[in-house]
C-alpha cells in the first residue's frame, strides 16, 4: 500500500478550530483528538459554567463573559492545539522520503529540493538517496 502524506494548512485548521471545538482537528485527521476536546468542551461546560448561561448563550441572548471563560479557555487551547499539531505533521511529511527512496525537501532546513541536484540549493546541504523502502 502506497503511503501519501498531504501537507494541511495550520490556519485552515485554527480557523475551523475556532468556529466549532474539535473541528480544526477533524481537519488534520486526528479523530480521537477531535473527540477528546468535545468532551473537554462538554465537560467544562458542565462542571463551571452555570445552566442558565449556556441556555442564554445557545439563543445569543447578553451574556457574562467571565460566566462563559472557562469554555473559551479550552476553546482557545483547541485552536492552538490544532494549529501545532498541522504544523508538526507537515514537517513530519517534509521529511518522509518518497516511495522510491527519494526525499523532497532537505532534512536540514525543509525547503524543497530540486530533484535534479544532490545539494539543497537553499541550505548547500548534501543530499544523497535515503537507503531501504518505506514500510509497506
Amino acid at each position: 500500500m502506497e503511503r501519501t502524506s498531504s501537507q494541511k494548512r495550520p490556519w485552515l485548521a485554527a480557523l475551523l478550530g475556532a468556529l466549532v471545538i474539535g473541528f480544526g482537528h477533524f481537519y488534520i485527521r486526528r479523530w480521537r483528538r477531535a473527540l477528546g476536546w468535545l468532551v473537554a468542551a462538554l465537560g467544562v461546560s458542565v462542571l463551571f459554567v452555570d445552566q442558565s448561561t449556556i441556555e442564554a448563550l445557545a439563543t445569543f441572548s447578553g451574556v457574562d463573559p467571565l460566566a462563559v471563560a472557562p469554555l473559551f479557555v479550552v476553546g482557545a487551547l483547541s485552536v492552538i492545539d490544532a494549529y501545532v499539531l498541522a504544523q508538526a505533521q507537515n514537517a513530519i511529511a517534509r521529511r518522509t522520503p518518497e516511495p522510491d527512496g527519494t526525499l523532497t525537501h532537505c532534512p536540514h532546513c525543509g525547503n524543497e529540493l530540486d530533484g535534479d541536484l544532490e545539494f539543497c540549493h537553499w541550505c548547500t546541504t548534501r543530499i544523497g538517496e535515503v537507503e531501504g523502502t518505506p514500510d509497506e
